[in-house]
């Protein structure tokens, strides 16, 4: 679970690189997720044909659910890497983790049960860690409002991902499901496709950054990840995951040379210190 959340970790930095060399949303999102698709496809038959192992039939009812969900696996694509045209990816990864409350709030909702004392303390850290990660007290940091408004509209996508992914068709192994959601992500990201198109796409996105993003957006986190969360269960599994979030200023710091000054350290801190206190059980046993 670890590497698969370094790897959406990496996957904004990539993005922005894609960014400089002049190719276009659509074109970064499109490559990336046809190329997972296919290579995911590949990775089924592998498993079902070379392989001869037997998996589950899906149920019909679970079938149409994977496949909304997926839609919101690639909504949250879409809303990340438009948020990262405008803002920073250190200040995008931290918009994105507001999932953390997001969760909190849709949990609250569905069950019909207010949020206990612990869940709600961690709601107050986070929102103190996103208000001095993003440095919005300073004011040293850029911030354009559209990148602001994508960013969150990534992490209430996220947050349907999460939430659903982890009680839909979990008899299905990592690679099945997988592929299913990447479909239902797919069918958005072409959608948004056919709306930008201007009558041009430059093809060589495939081999120049397609592949790389593909492997770390697409196939590598997916697997891992419906791999893990079974085995670690939702609590742990946040803890872990939440390692996405100091790669991704890590490599942002490193390979764009983006500035991260000392009080945005401490606000990305206290987001991880939430996340930990959130999903630990204090009571004794």
């Amino acid at each position: 679970m670890g590497l698969g959340a370094s790897s959406y970790g990496m996957l904004a930095t990539f993005v922005k690189l894609a960014y400089k060399e002049g190719f276009t949303t659509a074109e970064v999102t499109f490559s990336q997720l046809s190329l997972g698709v296919l290579g995911m496809l590949l990775i089924t038959l592998f498993q079902t044909k070379i392989r001869k192992i037997e998996t589950p039939a899906i149920k019909k009812n679970d079938l149409s659910k994977l496949l909304l969900v997926g839609s919101s696996l690639g909504f949250t694509s879409l809303f990340y890497y438009l948020s990262v045209v405008y803002i920073n990816v250190s200040v995008a990864i931290v918009l994105l983790m507001q999932t953390v409350w997001m969760s909190v709030l849709v949990e609250s909702i569905l069950s019909k049960r207010f949020p206990s004392f612990q869940k709600i303390i961690s709601v107050i850290i986070v929102l103190v860690g996103t208000l001095l990660a993003t440095n919005l007290i300073g004011k040293e940091v850029n911030l354009d409002w559209k990148g602001i408004f994508w960013g969150l509209m990534a992490a209430a996508s996220f947050t349907t991902t999460m939430y659903a992914s982890n009680r839909i068709a979990t008899y299905l192994p990592a690679y099945k499901k997988s592929l299913i959601m990447l479909l239902g992500g797919f069918v958005v990201i072409i959608g948004f496709l056919l709306y930008s198109y201007d009558g041009s796409f430059d093809f060589s996105i495939f081999w120049k950054w397609g592949l790389v993003l593909s492997l770390f957006g697409t196939i590598i986190p997916p697997l891992l990840l419906n791999a893990g969360f079974p085995k670690t269960g939702l609590g742990l599994g946040s803890i872990v995951s939440s390692i996405e979030l100091p790669v991704s200023v890590t490599m942002a710091y490193v390979l764009l040379s983006e500035e991260v000054i000392a009080i945005q350290w401490v606000g990305i801190a206290l987001i991880l210190g939430a996340i930990v206190i959130m999903n630990i059980s204090f009571s004794k046993k």
